[in-house]
């Protein structure tokens, strides 16, 4: 596996503790829509979260706009239709974004909530 899905997988995994320590429930992960995935999906009340986890080993971070592009945001927002019909439920979405910087062994996370509006 390439080192770079690895730590792609790793900053996964931290998010997803980082979330359930805020008392998210995980409903699913890696979840695939087309040729596509969300990389979590979860709830907070009465919210569905969809969180896209970029993982980095260097402290530069893109500007948001350059990696959530607007086809990225209306990918987003299908598959988050896609997967409330496919469940049979009707609740409200949030996009949120979690940056990990993983460095020395040692990482930093940055949890942005409601990154873009699906009505943008």
């Amino acid at each position: 596996m390439a080192i770079h899905n690895i730590l792609g997988q790793k900053g996964e995994q931290i998010a997803e503790r980082f979330l359930l320590k805020k008392e998210y429930q995980i409903a699913a992960k890696n979840w695939r829509y087309k040729k596509m995935e969300l990389d979590i999906i979860a709830f907070q009340d009465n919210l569905m979260v969809v969180v896209e986890v970029k993982t980095r080993s260097t402290d530069f971070v893109e500007n948001l706009n350059e990696i959530i592009t607007k086809k990225k945001q209306r990918f987003m927002i299908d598959a988050s239709n896609a997967y409330l019909e496919n469940k049979g439920i009707d609740n409200e979405i949030r996009f949120d974004v979690i940056f990990i910087v993983m460095k020395n062994g040692k990482f930093t996370l940055q949890h942005i909530k409601d990154a873009f509006s699906p009505l943008a």
